[in-house]
């Protein structure tokens, strides 16, 4: 997916995707918390809806930091470890310049296994 140089809200030069119009920095809406029936709801605006392609419904998810709305339907799913790996070897990558690393002597430096102390004891 083509991404392209943008300005969105107050920074300049924001990556954008062409196909999903989503940046990584958008502007906090503050919406209204209105009776419906015997429950609440808000109102979210229409671009926002076309923008994460929400028709008829929404998943809700509450999180430690706040609640999360998004499409229904299938996650993409994660790579095991095992995956992974697999899928790091078939790439191909080059790890040679992790190489000049191996020179900086932290192998060198010497270390000690933290001693386990005591309760302290109070000063009178």
């Amino acid at each position: 997916m083509p991404l392209t140089q943008t300005q969105c809200g107050p920074r300049q030069g924001v990556v954008q995707c062409r196909r999903c119009n989503y940046c990584y920095y958008m502007k906090p809406v503050e919406l209204k918390v209105s009776p419906i029936g015997n429950s609440r709801g808000i109102r979210i605006p229409a671009g926002t809806l076309a923008r994460y392609r929400i028709e008829a419904a929404v998943v809700m998810e509450e999180r430690s930091d706040g609640i999360l709305l998004r499409p229904p339907g299938a996650l993409p799913a994660k790579l095991s470890w095992a995956d992974t790996a697999q899928a790091m070897a078939a790439a191909g990558e080059g790890w040679a310049d992790w190489d000049a690393v191996l020179a900086d002597g932290l192998e060198t430096i010497p270390w000690r296994a933290p001693v386990a102390k005591g309760p302290r004891k109070r000063r009178r």
